[in-house]
């Protein structure tokens, strides 16, 4: 089979495609032949060597990924060859035609989406409803502000919330990002680039402020976020890129919360309650994964700087 093996850390040009054997599937795992793989900013900072979590070289990098069951291990009951699943993480990596997975990674994958769309699914969904369910425990009537907007985790974002009953501010850099965002349910659109972008965000709450933060570059954004907030107000620091100055007193005035998180840490019943939930909206069409580009596997170096670029639209996948 065809896969990406990374031999050393280092930029883009790292990822090069190889011959490898396909695996086979010990007890209580399966054999994925995948049709789409999700590309994710974390898979960038892993092959540069700059992530605190390093693989053993070489690997092949990814965790998202939707195919079809080819072969199960003994003891797998959960699911059959020719299943449609999504992949929750693998145990060889999803940039490859094929991934060897335990049966507790993979998960159902509705038939009313799409593979590309399904290799959006783990990453960017899994982030969003941690991010409002578990930690800023969002409520219907209150108002979240999602920066990135356009991007995999805040369409993510803005669907959930929408769903939830929020009103959804959601921020993107460019017109046909804040289209996208407005299209997904955000009920009002600012441009993050544009000057006083915050003013106007304080202004569609009457002065209020907003309830819940989500925030996708904190060492840009945090310091100007807490001024923000409402009273009780909460910020999820989904993504960084450095450090952030801030001031606690707009902490301690508003009585607010700055929380933090990393999906590899979510336990094992909150990953499956999350899964349930979000299964439940993917059958429904209340959750729609939107992918913005499509790539064969080959160009996976150039996945990997564009997921990078600013003006993010939708989901990044490669394609076997």
């Amino acid at each position: 089979m065809k896969a990406i093996v990374v031999r050393e850390f280092g930029g883009p040009e790292m990822l090069r495609v190889s011959e490898a054997p396909v695996p086979t599937p010990g007890a209580g795992q399966v054999l994925l032949r995948i049709k789409a793989a999700g590309v994710n900013p974390v898979e960038t900072y892993i092959r540069s060597g700059a992530y605190a979590r390093k693989p053993e070289l070489p690997y092949t990098p990814g965790t998202d990924a939707a195919g079809v069951i080819e072969a199960v291990g003994s003891g797998v009951k959960r699911v059959k060859p020719n299943d449609r699943v999504y992949t929750a993480g693998t145990l060889t990596g999803t940039y490859a035609e094929y991934a060897l997975a335990l049966e507790s990674q993979v998960n159902p994958l509705p038939g009313r989406v799409s593979f590309a769309q399904g290799a959006g699914v783990h990453v960017p969904y899994f982030t969003a409803y941690r991010a409002l369910d578990h930690f800023a425990r969002a409520r219907p009537g209150e108002t979240v502000l999602i920066h990135g907007a356009s991007g995999g985790v805040g369409i993510a974002a803005v669907q959930i919330a929408r769903a939830r009953g929020l009103v959804v501010i959601g921020t993107a850099g460019t017109d046909k990002g804040l289209e996208l965002a407005s299209r997904e349910g955000a009920h009002h659109a600012l441009n993050h680039r544009a000057p006083g972008y915050q003013d106007e965000a304080m202004k569609l709450t009457g002065g209020r402020g907003v309830d819940v933060i989500l925030e996708m570059l904190a060492n840009v954004n945090l310091g100007a976020d807490l001024k923000l907030l409402a009273m009780r107000g909460r910020v999820v620091v989904i993504g960084s890129r450095g450090d952030a100055t801030i001031s606690p007193r707009d902490l301690m005035a508003r009585d607010a919360a700055v929380f933090g998180f990393v999906l590899w840490n979510i336990p094992d019943d909150d990953s499956s309650s999350t899964h349930a939930a979000l299964f439940a909206g993917l059958e429904n069409g209340t959750l729609r994964p939107v992918v913005g580009k499509e790539l064969p596997l080959a160009e996976a170096p150039q996945a990997h700087k564009s997921v990078m670029e600013p003006g993010a639209y939708g989901k990044i996948v490669l394609i076997p």
